[in-house]
């Protein structure tokens, strides 16, 4: 596995869904969880150590709420940590509390954070730190930049 997908609830699944379709379609390795940062902590903290035995090289973690998942994870390893903060809650905040507690953590645990409910561009972001190491990955990355380059070349003269 290349990269690890955690999420804090099965109703988080659905928005982290755009990260795993774009693995899919490049045919990257992933493996995924769902495991509460707060309710199983001790499972969370086992899974990490088994992940890193694993060769896992990048981790994605979605959360919502308190959103203390992507930083919990980071400060129990060395791997990289993508957050995804997640709107999927009715509360006035909308997603921008998930998305402060990402943004602001303390100095010596980076969490790269993406924007709310954006899945999509945390997987396009572990890709690219993949394809620093694996020359494969940097060429199906050029390829899929490649593709849609074209398709909006496409949809654009299309509208001309």
């Amino acid at each position: 596995m290349k990269i690890a997908i955690f999420c804090g609830s099965m109703s988080d699944r659905k928005l982290m869904k755009n990260a795993e379709d774009l693995l899919k379609e490049l045919n990257i390795l992933y493996i995924y969880y769902i495991i509460s940062a707060h309710r199983l902590p001790d499972v969370l903290l086992k899974t990490i150590q088994k992940i890193e035995i694993k060769k896992v090289d990048v981790i994605i973690a979605g959360a919502g709420l308190s959103a203390h998942l992507p930083g919990i994870i980071s400060s129990h390893t060395y791997l990289p940590v993508i957050g995804v903060p997640i709107y999927n809650y009715p509360n006035p905040l909308s997603g921008q509390d998930s998305l402060f507690s990402m943004i602001q953590m303390p100095k010596g645990v980076p969490v790269a954070t993406v924007g709310i409910n954006n899945s999509y561009n945390a997987a396009l972001l572990a890709i690219r730190i993949l394809s620093i190491k694996y020359d494969k990955i940097k060429k199906l990355l050029f390829k899929f930049k490649e593709k849609t380059r074209t398709k909006l070349i496409q949809k654009i003269e299309k509208n001309l």
